[in-house]
């Protein structure tokens, strides 16, 4: 898991950013979202989403410190 210190806590950021930081699939990431696991992404554009970054820090957090 990539360090979620990397993301400023304000901001977004896009898939492929979030996967670094959250080791899963994409299709278990989007899985995740509709359960509830995971954060629901903010809508940027017509067929464009992103994730707010303190979201992501928060459940990276979450989920390292559920792992020790």
């Amino acid at each position: 898991m990539n360090s979620p210190t990397s993301l400023p806590p304000e901001g977004l950021s896009r898939i492929d950013r979030v996967l670094e930081i959250i080791p899963t699939s994409r299709t278990s990431w989007y899985r995740g979202i509709k359960e509830g696991r995971y954060p629901a992404p903010v809508k940027i554009g017509p067929n464009q989403a992103a994730w707010r970054n303190s979201d992501i820090i928060e459940l990276a957090q979450r989920l390292s410190s559920s792992a020790a």
